[in-house]
C-alpha cells in the first residue's frame, strides 16, 4: 500500500502519509471502553507483528531482547522517529488511543523503513489504552525509559481522574520500570505541569534528576521539539514545564 502511487494518502514523492487523512479529535476520554485486541500478558505480545526483520517469528523463546522505551500517547509519532535513530539497538513502541492516528504512525514507520532499508526497525506503534493496559504489555522491570509528552491536561477537577500522571498509575510505572528508569514529563499547562512534578515529587519510588543529569541526557533536548504539539508550542512562543524523575528503590527496601 505504501508504494501504490495511486493512493492519495500517500505522499508520492516521500512514500509516508499524509498527515491531513488521519486526522483526528486531540484527546480520547481514556476512561471509555474501546475495542481493539489485548494481550493477556506480556509474554503474549508478538514482537514479530511489530518488529519483523528483528523477530520473523512469533517464537520468543530464546529470551531475546524486549521493548525497553515506551511512548504513552505517542500521538503522530515525532519522538519515537527520533529515538529510533538515536538509540538503534533499543526497542521501543508508542501507545496511542486514537485509531486514526494510530493508523498514520503505523504508516508513518512503514514507509521509513522502505527509504531507509536497516532503519527504523526498532520502532513500533500500538493501539491501546495505556491507563488500563499497561501490565498486560511490560514485565517487571522490563522498561529503561518512559515518556509522557503534552497528555491530556483534563482541566475540570471531576475530571482530574483521567490524567495519564496521578499517584495510582505512578504505582503501576514504577513496576515496569527497573531501578534507574527513567519517566519523562512535559507540558505547555502549568497546573498540568506542577501536578505531574508533585505527583512524582510525593511518590516514595521517584527522585528528580539533578541539572547536571539533564543537561547531559540527550533526550531531555528532544521532549520540546520531536513532537509536533512542542514545535506548536515553540511557534507561538510558548512556555513549557518539564519534570524528569528517575525509579528508584525506596529506603525501607534497600537492606531487603
Amino acid at each position: 500500500m505504501l508504494q501504490n502511487k495511486a493512493n492519495p494518502t500517500i505522499n508520492k514523492s516521500t512514500g509516508l502519509p499524509r498527515k491531513r487523512f488521519y486526522r483526528a479529535r486531540a484527546h480520547s476520554n481514556p476512561l471509555s471502553d474501546s475495542h481493539f485486541p489485548v494481550p493477556l500478558s506480556p509474554s503474549h505480545v508478538d514482537y514479530s507483528l511489530h518488529y519483523p526483520r528483528l523477530f520473523p517469528s512469533s517464537d520468543r523463546s530464546d529470551g531475546s531482547k524486549k521493548i525497553e522505551f515506551a511512548d504513552i500517547g505517542c500521538g503522530f509519532g515525532g519522538l519515537l522517529i527520533s529515538l529510533s535513530t538515536l538509540f538503534p539497538e533499543t526497542l521501543m513502541i508508542g501507545m496511542e488511543l486514537r485509531d486514526k492516528v494510530t493508523e498514520y504512525v503505523k504508516e508513518r514507520i512503514l514507509g521509513l523503513r522502505v527509504a531507509n532499508p536497516g532503519q527504523y526497525q526498532n520502532v513500533s506503534v500500538v493501539r491501546t489504552n495505556s491507563m488500563k493496559y499497561i501490565p498486560n504489555y511490560f514485565e517487571k522491570g522490563q522498561l529503561s525509559k518512559m515518556f509522557f509528552l503534552f497528555p491530556d491536561p483534563h482541566f475540570k477537577e471531576k475530571n482530574h481522574r483521567r490524567r495519564v500522571i496521578s499517584p495510582h498509575l505512578l504505582d503501576e510505572y514504577a513496576y515496569v520500570l527497573k531501578v534507574g528508569g527513567i519517566i519523562y514529563t512535559i507540558t505547555d499547562v502549568e497546573e498540568l505541569g506542577e501536578w505531574m512534578k508533585s505527583c512524582l515529587q510525593n511518590h516514595l519510588m521517584f527522585e528528580p534528576l539533578s541539572e547536571t543529569e539533564l543537561d547531559a541526557d540527550p533526550v531531555v533536548k528532544l521532549l520540546s521539539t520531536a513532537t509536533e504539539e512542542g514545535q506548536k508550542v515553540a511557534r507561538n512562543g510558548g512556555q513549557t514545564f518539564q519534570a524528569v524523575y528517575r525509579r528508584i528503590k525506596p529506603a525501607s527496601q534497600e537492606n531487603s
